[in-house]
């Protein structure tokens, strides 16, 4: 099931909105969104459930051996036993096939590569439940006691499947206490609703023109080396853009749906292609996943302090890994890690300095590149990219068929362009400042609201899938 799925939006979430507000104690208002988080997830992939649920008990017992045995052997113990169960499963489920594939390649070997499903949001709540417990072992939270607050902590539907990665931490007293004042519930809705817009309207509009452009993985790729080169730029422009709205529609609908329940969950994306340089992209792009390698794995001195640069390569090594099992999303981690690290060798007071122009364009190239190696997972695939990217194919610098594209698609275009920088929040801001501007607001937010649930379900009638691009991670 997913949230840009007319059933979810006027069945499955109504019926469980409907539920929730009629009860009153907490106790039974989590066990409404347990059961409800639960076939949620076991819709579409009921077996992989037994998974999800055996991770959960086994890290609950983990946290119990933790506070039992603080500051013991024992403790310790409980954080292996959780590392190597969740990372375990998670290595088995999504890089088997991968490491199958790369030891035939280079061992005289023939091994069948066993072709294992990947269960549905293992890789969010996998960390999840690592943050969890690397925090309750360093003394950063409280071990829940309760099996059923834990399961829900894990299983909460809005941010299950694809994120964002929610620490335990921060919605710890949300568990226990909690209310949906109106303005949270007012506030839920819109943001759910910008979410749903962001991906109906705008994510699956541009993935048709991107589509036309270099294909995909699973639809077939288009020859890659018969692109212009400005044919090859308009595409990564735009599947940048494909991302975004995709990414960050999910996002925001799993953030809005937390509001309405009573959850803040933190910001995921915040207007990335706005940023002056890479180090700051990675502070607004994906959030939650920045934060916990950062956290979890960059600050922890595994090679020694003063090896940190091996940890820094490390944390993008495995960013491109937990994306994927392909050797394509590896090399587009360590293509952002080199740029860091190239930055932290100039230095932020020396970054600053340079023309905030020329910052804007140097971002923005390297983050649309970026995308491109993200996109193509075939390795030759990808060396045909980057030839078409400076003409190295021998084509030529525009063609009709893309001027065509452009042009039937140019209103597209520009509202997805406008929509990913922040005028929005500015001008709310300055309405604010006047008299009438809470007033001028709130109306134009019910008709926004009303307009873009109509279009998307408009939109949605007689379409079969609607997956988030998350979901392939």
């Amino acid at each position: 099931m997913v949230f840009s799925d007319l059933f979810f939006l006027y069945a499955f979430l109504p019926a469980c909105l409907l539920l929730y507000f009629c009860i009153k104690n907490i106790r039974w208002k989590n066990g409404v969104l347990i059961v409800f988080s639960l076939i949620f997830y076991a819709w579409g992939e009921p077996f992989w459930i037994i998974l999800l649920l055996g991770s959960v008990v086994v890290n609950y017992f983990c946290g119990l051996l933790i506070e039992r045995f603080r500051d013991t052997k024992y403790s310790k113990a409980g954080v292996i036993i959780s590392l190597v169960f969740s990372l375990g499963a998670l290595a088995l489920f999504k890089y088997t096939d991968f490491i199958v594939e790369n030891l035939n390649l280079i061992l005289p070997f023939d091994i069948p590569a066993p072709n294992i499903g990947l269960p549905i949001g293992i890789s969010f709540y996998t960390f999840q439940i690592i943050s969890y417990i690397l925090d309750a072992y360093w003394g950063k939270v409280k071990v829940q006691h309760s099996f059923f607050r834990f399961l829900m902590y894990v299983s909460l539907f809005p941010q299950l499947v694809a994120g964002p990665i929610v620490r335990y931490g921060v919605i710890e007293n949300e568990i226990d206490s909690r209310t949906s004042t109106s303005a949270d519930i007012s506030e839920g809705i819109t943001r759910f609703i910008i979410g749903l817009g962001k991906k109906v309207i705008l994510s699956n509009s541009i993935s048709s023109v991107v589509l036309s452009i270099f294909g995909s993985a699973s639809e077939g790729y288009t020859d890659i080396s018969a692109l212009s080169v400005a044919g090859t730029w308009y595409g990564i422009v735009l599947l940048s853009l494909w991302y975004y709205f995709d990414f960050s529609g999910y996002s925001d609908m799993a953030i809005g749906l937390g509001r309405i329940f009573g959850f803040h969950f933190n910001e995921n994306f915040i207007y990335p292609f706005v940023s002056k340089n890479i180090t700051e992209f990675w502070q607004r792009w994906h959030i939650s996943l920045g934060s916990f390698f950062r956290d979890y794995l960059l600050y922890v001195p595994l090679f020694g302090k003063r090896r940190q640069y091996l940890n820094l390569f490390l944390v993008w090594f495995c960013t491109g890994l937990w994306h994927g099992a392909s050797w394509n999303y590896i090399i587009w981690g360590l293509y952002f890690g080199l740029f860091i690290f190239i930055e932290r060798q100039i230095g932020s007071k020396r970054m600053k300095k340079a023309p905030k122009v020329l910052s804007h364009i140097y971002s923005l190239a390297v983050i649309t590149v970026g995308f491109g190696i993200f996109h193509f997972e075939s390795l030759p695939l990808l060396g045909d990219f980057f030839k078409s990217l400076v003409g190295l194919n021998g084509n030529a610098f525009i063609d009709l068929t893309i001027q065509t594209a452009f042009m039937n698609n140019i209103f597209l275009f520009i509202a997805a362009v406008a929509l990913s920088i922040p005028w929005v929040p500015k001008v709310k801001s300055f309405l604010l400042t006047k008299a009438s501007g809470g007033m001028v607001i709130g109306t134009s937010q019910v008709v926004f609201n009303a307009a873009v649930l109509a279009i998307s379900s408009i939109m949605l009638v007689g379409s079969t899938n609607n997956p988030f691009l998350y979901f392939r991670f």
